[in-house]
C-alpha cells in the first residue's frame, strides 16, 4: 500500500461531507436529510399544547440531541472545508450555522428555540442527491427576470405605496374613530388588507361614502393584481429570447454524459446537472 497517496484524514472528512459522487457522500446526504425533517416535525409538535404536555421532555431532548449533532457537523464542515471563508459566508454555510444556533439562544430568548424550523432550507441539498441542477437553468432564468424587471417592480410597489396612503386618509376622515377607523396608521392597515384582497373584515365602512371609497379600493385590488405578473411575464420572455438567440459552445463535453451545446457561461450540465469541467 502506498501511503503517500493515501488521502488526508481532512480530505476523506470533505469527501463525505461535502462531496457526493461517491456512494458515503450521497449516504451522508441522504442520512442528514431525514435528520432535518425529524428534527423540524419535533419543534412543529412542541409547539402544539396537547403533543407538549404529553411528549414535552422527549421532543426537548430529540432537540438537543439534534442540535449537538448539527454542531458536529458543522464543525467537520468548517475543518474539512477547502476554502473557510468561503463556506462560512456562503449561502448553505449560513442556513448551517442559523440552524443550531437558536437552540442555544433559547437560554437567554426560550421562544428562540421556534425558529429552529429554518432547518428545513437544509434539504435544499437534495438537489445536489437527485442531480436536479439541470432545473437551476429555470431558477437563473426567473432569478434573472425579476433582476430585470427591478426598477419597474419599485415604480410599481411605490405607487401602489401611494394609493395605500390616500385610501387609508380618505377612510380616516370620512370614517373616524366612531366606525373603528382610530388613527391615519390603522385605516392604511385596513387599505393594505383591502387592497390585497385579504379582507379580514376587522374594520369595515359603515358609511355610505366610506363603503363607496372602500369599493374602490377593491377594485383597485384586483387591478393590482395584475400588473406585476405582465411585467414579470414580460421580462422572462424577453430573456427567454435572448437565450435562444446565445449561441453555443460544442467544444464543451461535460465529462459525465459526453454531452456538448452548452452555453458559454453554462456551469453544469443541462441533460444530467454534473458540472462542466
Amino acid at each position: 500500500m502506498n501511503f503517500d497517496t493515501a488521502p488526508s484524514l481532512k480530505q476523506q472528512v470533505n469527501d463525505v461531507i461535502f462531496g457526493y459522487d461517491s456512494r458515503a457522500g450521497k449516504l451522508f446526504d441522504v442520512v442528514l436529510i431525514f435528520m432535518i425533517v425529524i428534527s423540524v416535525s419535533a419543534v412543529l409538535f412542541d409547539s402544539v399544547d396537547s403533543y407538549n404536555d404529553r411528549y414535552g421532555e422527549i421532543l426537548l431532548r430529540l432537540e438537543w440531541f439534534f442540535t449537538i449533532l448539527f454542531t458536529i457537523e458543522y464543525i467537520l464542515r468548517l475543518y474539512s472545508t477547502e476554502n473557510l471563508k468561503r463556506y462560512v459566508f456562503s449561502f448553505y454555510g449560513l442556513i448551517d450555522l442559523f440552524s443550531i444556533l437558536p437552540t442555544y439562544i433559547a437560554f437567554i430568548f426560550p421562544s428562540a428555540q421556534y425558529l429552529i424550523v429554518i432547518r428545513i432550507m437544509r434539504v435544499l441539498r437534495i438537489f445536489r442527491i437527485l442531480k436536479l441542477f439541470r432545473y437551476m437553468g429555470e431558477a437563473n432564468l426567473l432569478y434573472t427576470a425579476l433582476l430585470q424587471a427591478r426598477r419597474k417592480i419599485f415604480v410599481f410597489l411605490f405607487t401602489v405605496l401611494i394609493l395605500i396612503v390616500i385610501f387609508g386618509a380618505l377612510m380616516f376622515i370620512i370614517e373616524g374613530p366612531e366606525n373603528g377607523f382610530n388613527s391615519i396608521p390603522e385605516s392604511i392597515y385596513w387599505a393594505i388588507v383591502t387592497i390585497t384582497t385579504v379582507g379580514y373584515g376587522d374594520v369595515s365602512p359603515q358609511t355610505p361614502v366610506g363603503q363607496f371609497v372602500a369599493a374602490l379600493a377593491m377594485i383597485c385590488g384586483y387591478a393590482i393584481i395584475a400588473v406585476p405578473t405582465g411585467i414579470i411575464g414580460a421580462e422572462l420572455m424577453n430573456e427567454f429570447q435572448h437565450r435562444s438567440r446565445t449561441p453555443t459552445n460544442d467544444k464543451r463535453k461535460c465529462v459525465s454524459c459526453k454531452a456538448t451545446g452548452h452555453d458559454l457561461d453554462a456551469r453544469y450540465c443541462k441533460y444530467c446537472g454534473n458540472l462542466i469541467h
